[in-house]
Order: C-alpha cells, then structure tokens, then sequence
C-alpha cells in the first residue's frame, strides 16, 4: 500500500493486531530485509514494515531529508495506524531514526541491531583526502570521491546521506530510557562493536548481545537466532 507522508510516497505493509511494532531497514535496503521479522512477529502484533523514502518502493522526498524528517514521517505513519506508543526494530540507518524517534515522541521499546548514530572519527588519511577533494573542486578538477553508497545515490539521498553520517547520538543516548535491546555482529566492521559498547554503556536501560563471526548483517545471516533474542526481550517485557 501507497501512503503519502510529507510529499513522498510511501510503501507499507501492515499485517496483525495488538501492540504496534515499527520495522526500520538499513540504507539501501528496503522492507524485504524485515520481512522474516513481520512473519514472526504478525500473529501477537500489529506490524508495519515500510520502505524507508529513498528507498524501495518508496518515492525519495522532495529534499535531502535529516533524520529528524524521517522519524516525523514514522510518527505520521504510526499516527494513520492509531499506535501510540510502538516498539521500533531497526537495522543500522533505521537505527538513526529510531533513536531520533525516541528523543522526540513516546515508544514502548526499542530493538536494534548494527546500529549508526555514533560519528566516527575522521583518520590523517580522510582528513587529508577531504581536504584534497575541496582543493580541487575549488579548481573545477573533476574528482570523484565518498563511499560506493554515496556514489550510487541521487543528488537528494545524497544529501539524505551527509546528514545522516553527521547526526551523532552520542550526546543523547543518557535521555534514552527505554528498554533497549542491542544486537551486534563480532565483526562489523560498518558499525564497529565498540559502537554497541559505547551504546549499552550510556543508555540507562540497555542490554548488548553480541553474535560471533559474523558482520554487519547479522540479524539477517543469523535470522533464527535474532528472532529467539527479540521475542525473548519482548516476552521479558511483558512479565
């Protein structure tokens, strides 16, 4: 289903009734990545999955959102399906969203897995690229600079990408009170362990679960087990 939100498009697929569950994949991915947790999760809850703007099926916005824009575009859409309060699941950039989600509206509860939103510091070398890159755009040498996401990205989710990787939640991962359960692979080397560390330390209420030999989509390769985790942390929660 086609639902317009703030200018764009969007696809969603809502299935189950009870408590409402946000689905939030990754960047550059779609709701197809959530799917096996909507299938779970569908029989005790009411579960919306969505392609992020940008993304999917979904329409980009009319421009280069923040991820302030995109967790008031969710809050629109839990809005249209009368939840007042979800638990928000989300994977790496679904997980910038939903900690600014978090910090601005209510939520039961929050399940992330390979979660951005702690800014990473810039070595010598991208310092230095960095500057190299201004130096020559300054003298209209044609450069081509960034990561393969960025590369692949239109000139608006460009943009989307800019403020996303400098929307740090580091500072405000202590107003997060609610019970957050952290999934990480061992060996992400897109969102590093220390990130989830640092993560578990801050937030008042947080648990870490780390899965061994595996990476930045360890939710996914280890779909079985992710799913034991999030319905035991949901069954927790309910006692």
């Amino acid at each position: 289903m086609l639902l317009e939100i703030m200018g764009c498009q969007i696809n969603v697929k809502v299935s189950g009734e009870g408590q409402g569950v946000l689905l939030l994949h990754g960047w550059g991915q779609n709701m197809f990545m959530m799917k096996f947790i909507q299938d779970e999760l569908r029989n005790h809850y009411k579960v919306v999955n969505v392609d992020l703007p940008g993304f999917g099926k979904s329409s980009e916005p009319e421009f280069s959102w923040g991820i302030v824009e995109y967790a008031n575009a969710m809050k629109e859409l839990m809005r249209i399906y009368n939840i007042k309060k979800p638990i928000l699941i989300a994977h790496s950039f679904g997980a910038r969203i939903a900690f600014a989600y978090a910090l601005k509206y209510p939520v039961k509860a929050l399940i992330l897995t390979g979660a951005a939103g702690i800014k990473k510091k810039q070595s010598f070398g991208q310092k230095f690229r960095i500057k190299m890159y201004k130096m020559l755009k300054q003298l209209s040498i044609p450069i081509s600079m960034g990561s393969q996401d960025y590369q692949k990205a239109s000139s608006i989710m460009k943009g989307v990408l800019v403020k996303s990787v400098n929307y740090d939640i580091t500072p405000y991962l202590k107003e997060i009170h609610v019970p957050t359960m952290l999934v990480w692979g061992k060996k992400d080397t897109e969102t590093p362990i220390w990130m989830g560390k640092t993560m578990c330390r801050e937030m008042p209420n947080a648990k870490l679960v780390c899965i061994e030999n595996e990476g930045h989509f360890a939710y996914f390769t280890q779909g079985i087990r992710f799913l034991r985790i999030v319905n035991c942390f949901l069954k927790g929660m309910n006692e």
